[in-house]
């Protein structure tokens, strides 16, 4: 059973950081692309940054200035550094994990979130 647990939130100050961290464990995580979304109260997820199998980031254009993702498949690990963070920067965090197997299907696993509260 695949599963992925997020950590690393918290509450922090306006102008602060945090790195959230996220690992998997039950399958290969050197095999998955991982997505770090954001869900603020009353409003749709949205994604974050993605970084895929070999490495390579994409964030949301208005994110990409603060937010730095990346993986360490030595340790089963993908991070979000989030910096000079900000009070609409707070959301539950997830993580999210996807591959397409050999068979072509393609599967995602989700963490259950990690919370973030900035205050000003």
């Amino acid at each position: 059973q695949v599963q992925l647990v997020e950590s690393g939130g918290g509450v922090v100050q306006s102008g602060g950081s945090l790195r959230l961290s996220c690992t998997i464990s039950g399958s290969i995580f050197s095999a998955y692309a991982m997505d770090w979304y954001r869900q603020a109260p009353g409003k749709q997820r949205e994604l974050v940054a993605f970084i895929s199998a070999d490495g390579s980031t994409h964030y949301a254009d208005s994110l990409k200035d603060r937010f730095t993702i990346s993986r360490e498949d030595a340790k089963n690990m993908a991070y979000l550094q989030i910096d000079k963070l900000k009070p609409e920067d707070t959301a539950v965090y997830y993580c999210n994990a996807v591959r397409t197997l050999p068979t072509g299907r393609l599967v995602s696993y989700w963490g259950q979130g990690t919370q973030v509260i900035v205050s000003s």
